[in-house]
């Protein structure tokens, strides 16, 4: 798809990051919040996003944002500085179109650069494609929580998945935890 650019985001994205993630929280199950969220919620997400170890993605094509994706820390205790949970929305417009795919692997070259170790997902054990999409990317199954969300009157599992990208090395900006 070589219309399609993948790119840092910028806080001018942010309409298009928060209208694609609210179309999923009114009509989709891959995030379990239930009511969209006002931009002052979003401007307070994309601060604490502001972090370059914690990096942000859009795909963009000519008519503008169709995805975003993102890394966020597992956990602030130090220990956990080497591993992130990913995180991906597309519009559902741009689905099935590799832009997914694109923005993952776009991802973990991120998280390679910043010194990750591992790559967790939370994935909605009924999102084939997400899991898929995990999977061909060498992502394993490593649990799953049985009957732990409830959405649109539904008990949902999620499956969490794991990559492990090696060691990183000594000096890649996660070891800096000042």
């Amino acid at each position: 798809m070589p219309e399609l650019a993948i790119r840092p985001a910028a806080e001018a994205d942010l309409d298009a990051i928060n209208r694609i993630y609210n179309h999923e929280i009114l009509h989709g199950t891959a995030t379990w919040d239930t009511e969209p969220w006002p931009m002052e919620r979003r401007r307070a997400w994309w601060a604490s996003h502001s972090d370059p170890l914690q990096p942000v993605l859009v795909a963009e094509t000519p008519a503008g944002v169709v995805g975003f994706a993102y890394l966020t820390l597992m956990s602030e205790k130090p220990g956990w500085r080497f591993t992130r949970e990913d995180t991906i929305y597309l519009d559902p417009a741009a689905r099935g179109r590799g832009i997914g795919r694109r923005l993952l692997g776009a991802l973990l070259e991120e998280a390679r650069r910043i010194g990750v170790r591992s790559v967790v997902a939370s994935i909605t054990s009924t999102n084939t494609a997400s899991i898929r999409l995990h999977e061909s990317f060498g992502f394993t199954r490593v649990g799953t929580l049985r009957n732990a969300g409830y959405k649109f009157g539904a008990w949902l599992d999620t499956c969490y998945y794991q990559l492990d990208l090696g060691e990183p090395p000594p000096g890649a900006p996660a070891w800096d935890i000042t």
